[in-house]
């Protein structure tokens, strides 16, 4: 840098909303050593690098709340699917699903085996796992949650089952070493094979390291469907009982015949808000991503193929078509086509809206970096909500899309320094054209970058530029701040 400029990089001509939910503003941004140095008229400042940024929103960069990025950020450290779209931060590690600790050796259960992990590079402790990203950054920065169905895996014989009073112990030593190292809680995924027979009492007692150091519990939760409400019920005890916060992930109403029951959930949600600390996040599609499922309960709407192992070219098919050509049922077919992702269309337009509107729902992708036939929200969530919701429908104004998607997420995961342009704050900085600003990525082209991104800034370094990423890797590892 040249000690004769003020700022390393001026970000001039745009207008400002600064993920407070504050009303947008005409303002320069001034960027050095990584930082925000200063906002207002700094039209006469002097910097190293000037960008133009008139006719455009100048914002901070996005945090995406739930991902499954683990491994990504070290097999696809650009990152491309995710700074293209805005994203300079991502919470990893969730549906009780993380990159370490792992037993060394050995198949991964489903869907354990989503983040791809193979064997010889499995981290059996999160302090090495966070080393690697430190000493490799990617290129955006990441805060990351250890999976509680990754400790089961560590320490149990077989996973159908309660742990014993013994396993629990080990779990707990694993989860206290993942904290001291970084993570910023634990998730959990007991809607999964691998998790669905640990209960309650069974995740309190695996989560007591938290309490002390007032960390995050996370949850896919056991039924997003018929038995939701129960679920939501246990997601509250847990926290209330180990006096954490909590984060209903991906909150979602499972089935065509549960339409319209976020009209009960949400208003549950919002009491129970006002007695603990309960956050959630939602993203922007009446589609779900995850395992292939041979559940009769998960085939009951369309159901397409993302990534199969065994059967690679089926990615990008039907399910139903799959099973008319090889002339079995739909749960068989999906055995066969197992591991592997899939898309299921099950849930109603109307309730993706009540929740994504819904004042405290955060906005997460969570996207499975896997195949060639990904979730379109994988490269699409950011822009969705900017472009389909905020402005075309009118779901909510731009200032709120911008906050949901950065102040309100820094806040809930205690990200202290990210998620505003303030003066001092880490300069991770987008900047979109609101009226150009869309999601590309279609179920039938889903690896298609958005559209009105212009500039990515993380950590002040410029990471993307009018549609071309320039590899640049200046993520960090960031911890919680409760």
């Amino acid at each position: 840098m040249n000690l004769d400029h003020q700022h390393d990089v001026l970000i001039l001509g745009g207008t400002v909303i600064d993920g407070t939910r504050a009303p947008r503003r005409q303002a320069d941004v001034g960027v050095r050593q990584g930082r925000i140095s200063a906002i207002g008229h700094l039209g006469q400042h002097q910097a190293a690098r000037t960008i133009d940024a008139t006719g455009c929103i100048v914002a901070p960069g996005f945090i995406d709340a739930h991902t499954h990025d683990d491994q990504a950020l070290r097999q696809r450290p650009d990152m491309d699917f995710k700074v293209s779209q805005g994203v300079t931060t991502v919470i990893t590690g969730n549906c009780g699903v993380s990159a370490a600790p792992l037993p060394p050796r050995g198949p991964l259960p489903m869907p354990l085996d989503l983040i791809e992990v193979p064997e010889g590079q499995r981290p059996s402790r999160f302090a090495d796992y966070l080393q690697s990203l430190r000493a490799q950054p990617a290129a955006v920065n990441m805060a990351a949650l250890v999976g509680h169905t990754s400790l089961r895996a560590c320490v149990m014989s077989s996973l159908d089952r309660a742990a014993t009073a013994e396993e629990i112990t080990r779990m707990q030593h694993l989860l206290e070493e993942a904290l001291e190292a970084g993570a910023i809680g634990m998730s959990s995924g007991t809607f999964y094979p691998p998790a669905r027979q640990a209960p309650m009492a069974e995740l309190i007692e695996v989560g007591r390291p938290l309490s002390a150091r007032q960390a995050l519990y996370t949850t896919h939760m056991r039924d997003e469907g018929d038995d939701i409400l129960s679920s939501l019920h246990e997601t509250f005890e847990i926290g209330r009982t180990l006096d954490v916060p909590v984060v209903i992930s991906h909150h979602k109403i499972r089935g065509q015949h549960n339409a319209g029951r976020s009209r009960v959930t949400l208003p549950l949600i919002r009491e129970h808000m006002r007695h603990q600390c309960v956050g959630l996040d939602c993203y922007p599609y009446d589609a779900s991503s995850t395992m292939i499922h041979a559940d009769p309960a998960m085939l009951g709407g369309r159901v397409l193929i993302a990534s199969s192992e065994p059967h690679p070219d089926c990615a990008g098919r039907f399910l139903h078509d799959i099973a008319a050509d090889w002339q079995m049922p739909l749960v068989e077919a999906a055995r066969r086509l197992q591991p592997g992702s899939a898309i299921y269309f099950l849930m109603d337009e109307a309730d993706v809206q009540r929740i994504l509107a819904f004042d405290e729902t955060m906005v997460g992708s969570d996207g499975i970096p896997l195949g060639e036939h990904p979730h379109p929200r994988l490269w699409g969530t950011f822009a969705r909500v900017l472009g389909h919701y905020s402005r075309d429908i009118g779901l909510f104004p731009l200032e709120t899309a911008v906050w949901k998607m950065t102040g309100l997420t820094a806040r809930t995961f205690g990200l202290a320094d990210r998620g505003q342009l303030a003066q001092g704050f880490a300069a991770d900085v987008v900047v979109f054209n609101a009226s150009q600003v869309a999601d590309r990525a279609t179920y039938d082209a889903p690896q298609q970058a958005a559209a009105g991104i212009e500039w990515v800034l993380v950590n002040g370094e410029v990471t993307w530029q009018h549609g071309v990423h320039c590899a640049t890797r200046a993520g960090q590892v960031l911890r919680r701040t409760p």
